[in-house]
């Protein structure tokens, strides 16, 4: 559409949700929010901004010494030569075939974890795993950060895929409110982190939801250390970081000293309760664990903790853990013995009860919707075939052929070589950055596809311009959404960029395996085919999607995917019928011990839930004496855009929230830049007192662009300087963010 001054508008999609953009001639100049959004993002408003912002990769660039000596000295302070993309590309494609050609494919680690595009075809990490399979295989990566501990423990819980049961088989929001009495949320549930999700959210529903179990009187516990971690008018029980277990396990002796415990429901639908249960009345170990006991721990009231255990008992009631809380040392105990305490609950299988997870981290859980899969483009096969846990990347590198335990295996990590990533900044959401920069000096060639010039980008050795999504055509569509767009390309490339699809296109060309990348397609073939495969899967669900040619047209479309009556979970037919629909797991019941995790032998993750302290927490403070927690940002998704973010005089330092009194008993005030530390390293914050934060925690978003090495602190208050590099345990060896302590001082001290 287009007014007569020449300026277009046209509707596209995101990660944050979809937004009109005015163009005019080749620049994005103005943004609004999606009609149809009740709670639209105001993430938009910044994009022309970064679109065009200095930080751009403008044309293919090679950093100075690799490029006369190959040297690896020099990552992240060294200039980088621009060349012409031919002769780039001709010395990529050279340096990946010899490195497959001497040290073989399992020398080259494909990382590209990250959101990247909302866009299904431009998905750089899906374009970089097809180039990298087409050329032999790569070394990958298992998880996410966000959930990779979860995604190890819950399958030997639940016995299904964890990914597949936060999508299909949780309860809709419309169920929990038509249900349940009492919502008892571990981490709380935050509107602002359900502003994003993967693939796209169109319509915000998570805050309103909130009113409407407000105004039908529903409880509502928030229990963690930020009040602000659930909306206003919930309950806040301010607990210490990392001892949520503790918690649980008091809440179960309650129920089981009191009688409350539904035994009908564990006999029939658990295995294990009586090997779990001297553990929790101290009979195997001298430690029953009551309200008293886990009181100092948790730094809760005894008498609450009773008194929320019998609420829950007497009404019906739905558990639900953050991701968070498995984003620490130990993190399976708490999402394992959430299901212990659901089970003794006895209401799993029933509507709107039991334990969910992950209820407000994106904006996509919690809406009812008929599964409508495709749009991928084929990746092909790894003949590699190896992998490493996905937060494990500095291990790997600093480590090559230690060995390391993940999940019943042993396994050895590869000597890699050389990394390509694309669509992703490892300097972002990776812990301990300092360590990370020493690992990715080691491999030999570092290759990033990037539109801007992030840490990442600074520390590789070749890198390519990459599209943003407002410069190329794709299909936006989730799973998590009932909203279809065909996303315009809105401007011409930016500089010299080009899609991450053209670039593996060229050097694919170059390596002789461009048929089998490209399969003699275009990206503007590739759509089509596709959306036109995406369409037929519809139709066989008896959904009518238009045509391609239509969808062009319309830019956007909702498709009638709500689901009318309440979800069918994977839990309710098992609750109906467990001997007619059992679980995928050992024992076709829920494992509240797990014959396999016991003969895994770890003693970080037993065969049943356990109180496990942290290495790093409030129990244990010394030098340090602040917990850092680190959650998502309210300003983006995880780093992105964050170059024209921090151009807006006073957004950074980052803010650090604080309670006033840990912030007077070291002389701070309120908006003054002061220094985090800890032995790890140091950044710059701006202090954000309130009494919305417990005392001994400080809470500093994510998202912030780590500064150059060299430098004795962080200028913009990167909180992942701080944090802990190790393995959840041997079981998950998942991130371990939120197990990190601090101080905070002067910034001249």
């Amino acid at each position: 559409m287009a007014d007569g001054s020449g300026r277009q508008t046209r509707v596209t999609s995101s990660h944050w949700g979809a937004f009109e953009v005015d163009t005019e001639g080749d620049r994005i100049v103005a943004t609004r929010p999606f009609a149809a959004d009740p709670d639209p993002h105001d993430v938009p408003s910044i994009v022309p901004a970064a679109v065009h912002h200095r930080s751009r990769v403008a044309r293919p660039s090679i950093r100075k010494g690799w490029l006369e000596t190959r040297t690896r000295e020099g990552r992240g302070s060294e200039d980088f030569v621009e060349l012409p993309w031919d002769e780039a590309l001709d010395i990529a494609a050279e340096e990946i075939d010899r490195i497959r050609k001497t040290h073989g494919n399992e020398a080259i680690f494909g990382g590209s974890y990250g959101w990247s595009s909302a866009g299904r075809f431009h998905h750089a990490q899906s374009q970089a795993h097809r180039f990298l399979n087409a050329a032999g295989g790569y070394v990958a990566s298992f998880g996410s950060y966000s959930t990779g501990c979860a995604q190890a423990i819950m399958p030997h819980v639940f016995g299904v895929n964890f990914i597949q049961f936060l999508y299909e088989h949780q309860d809709g929001w419309p169920t929990i409110h038509d249900n349940a009495e009492t919502l008892v949320m571990f981490g709380g549930i935050n509107p602002k982190n359900s502003q994003v999700s993967m693939g796209g959210v169109t319509e915000h529903e998570t805050a309103g939801w909130f009113e409407k179990f407000r105004a039908k009187g529903m409880r509502l516990v928030n229990i963690g250390p930020q009040r602000t971690d659930a909306p206003e008018g919930c309950e806040w029980l301010p607990i210490r970081p990392g001892s949520d277990t503790a918690l649980m396990l008091a809440l179960a002796y309650v129920l089981e000293e009191e009688g409350l415990t539904d035994h009908a429901f564990l006999d029939r639908y658990t295995s294990g309760f009586e090997r779990f249960r001297p553990y929790l009345m101290g009979e195997s170990d001298g430690t029953p664990k009551t309200p008293e006991w886990a009181a100092p721990l948790c730094e809760a009231d005894p008498g609450t903790i009773r008194e929320l255990a019998r609420h829950m008992a007497r009404t019906r009631t739905m558990i639900t853990l953050a991701w968070s809380l498995q984003r620490g040392e130990h993190g399976e105990q708490p999402y394992w013995m959430s299901v212990v305490l659901a089970s003794m609950l006895g209401q799993i299988g029933l509507p709107g009860a039991g334990v969910g997870y992950g209820y407000g981290a994106i904006g996509g859980v919690g809406k009812p919707l008929i599964g409508l899969n495709g749009m991928t483009l084929p990746q092909g096969e790894n003949p590699v075939g190896r992998f490493i846990p996905v937060a494990r990347i500095a291990d790997m590198l600093l480590n090559p052929g230690a060995a390391y335990d993940f999940n019943g295996r042993r396994e050895a990590y590869p000597d890699i070589r050389l990394v390509y990533w694309a669509g992703g900044n490892p300097f972002h959401h990776h812990q301990d950055l300092n360590r990370l920069h020493e690992a990715w000096q080691r491999p030999e060639t570092i290759i990033v596809n990037e539109p801007w010039w992030t840490a990442t980008a600074k520390r590789a050795d070749i890198v390519f311009p990459a599209t943003t999504p407002y410069e190329r055509q794709d299909i936006g569509r989730s799973p998590l959404d009932d909203y279809l767009f065909y996303m315009p390309a809105l401007i011409p490339p930016v500089g010299e960029a080009r899609d991450d699809y053209d670039i593996f296109a060229g050097l694919s060309e170059r390596m002789g395996i461009s048929e089998t990348f490209t399969e003699g397609r275009t990206s503007d073939e590739w759509i089509p085919l596709l959306y036109a495969q995406y369409r037929e899967n519809a139709a066989g669900k008896g959904i009518e999607v238009p045509t391609f040619e239509d969808l062009q047209e319309r830019n956007w479309m909702r498709l009638p995917i709500r689901a009318e009556a309440p979800n069918r979970t994977l839990l309710a037919p098992f609750r109906e019928d467990p001997e007619g629909a059992p679980l995928p797991t050992p024992s076709g019941k829920l494992e509240i011990f797990s014959e396999v995790i016991d003969g895994f032998g770890y003693a970080d993750c037993p065969g049943h839930p356990v109180w496990l302290p942290p290495q790093e927490w409030l129990g244990a403070a010394g030098e340090h004496p602040l917990h850092l927690v680190s959650p998502q940002p309210g300003d983006k998704l995880h780093s992105q855009l964050e170059c024209a973010l921090a151009d807006i005089e006073g957004a950074r330092p980052v803010a650090l929230a604080i309670h006033p009194e840990d912030a007077a008993a070291r002389g701070i005030a309120d908006r003054e830049v002061v220094k985090v530390f800890n032995s790890r390293g140091a950044c710059r914050a701006r202090a954000a007192l309130t009494g919305d934060i417990r005392r001994g925690v400080v809470a500093m978003p994510t998202g912030a662009w780590f500064g150059d090495p060299g430098g004795n602190i962080d200028p913009d208050g990167n909180p992942n300087v701080l944090t802990l590099d190790v393995g959840t345990s041997r079981l998950g060896q998942g991130c371990s963010a939120h197990s990190a302590l601090v101080e905070v001082g002067k910034l001249e001290a």
